[in-house]
């Protein structure tokens, strides 16, 4: 007797929850949820490609920029960046695609803020490991070209993360180099010039900057 009662128990609970199942399946269809999810997705799928389109155009006309050196052509790969951005604000490549037009324009300053956008924790995510570390090695060259020391300490920052991210990056080498000789650490470069010379060993700079190096008083 008492596995009966259980057992009707057990199914009032199922039913109980069936109900309320029910109840809320047509609340939202009483207020035509589904459809406005729905309309709601296809909205952003269709803002997604768009950005895309935008990021590819600018793209292109960068390179046709570079190819050229024609700012005006840079000009229209920001304005498409732009777009891009304004359409989904969390994909970091408009956001590097406008830094690096921003650069071609000689503005460093607003390069450097579209490239803080791209590696904030907003659109950071959508970077694979090498892109973050692309990104970072940017951001530090264009740091370097500063001759504040506090840019020099935050490209530092910036390179160390980048080698780790990406360990085979003779760039990436090469520019920590320049960060710990413009510190005065020159055990430090030294062995970071080795690292970018062991993986291009046709780098001139890194040979040069060795050779400097060598003819200099070491300082830890």
């Amino acid at each position: 007797m008492d596995k009966t009662k259980e057992n009707w128990a057990s199914n009032d609970i199922v039913l109980q929850v069936g109900m309320v199942v029910l109840m809320l399946l047509f609340y939202l269809f009483m207020h035509n949820v589904p459809k406005k999810l729905w309309s709601e997705l296809r909205l952003r799928n269709r803002a997604d490609i768009q950005a895309k389109r935008h990021f590819v155009q600018g793209a292109q006309l960068l390179a046709r920029a570079r190819a050229s050196k024609s700012k005006a052509l840079a000009k229209e790969a920001q304005a498409q960046a732009q777009r891009a951005i304004a359409l989904d604000p969390r994909d970091a490549a408009p956001h590097l695609l406008k830094a690096l037009a921003l650069d071609f324009l000689g503005f460093r300053s607003a390069a450097l803020d579209s490239l803080d956008d791209a590696l904030s924790p907003l659109a950071a995510t959508s970077l694979s490991n090498s892109e973050r570390a692309d990104a970072l090695l940017k951001r530090a060259e264009l740091r370097l070209a500063s001759t504040q020391r506090a840019r020099v300490d935050s490209a530092l920052a910036d390179l160390s993360e980048s080698v780790k991210l990406s360990p085979n990056n003779s760039k990436a080498f090469f520019a920590l180099g320049e960060c710990f000789e413009r510190k005065k650490m020159n055990d430090a470069a030294v062995e970071a010039y080795q690292q970018a010379l062991e993986l291009e060993p046709q780098s001139q700079v890194a040979q040069q900057a060795l050779r400097r190096l060598d003819s200099s008083p070491q300082t830890n």
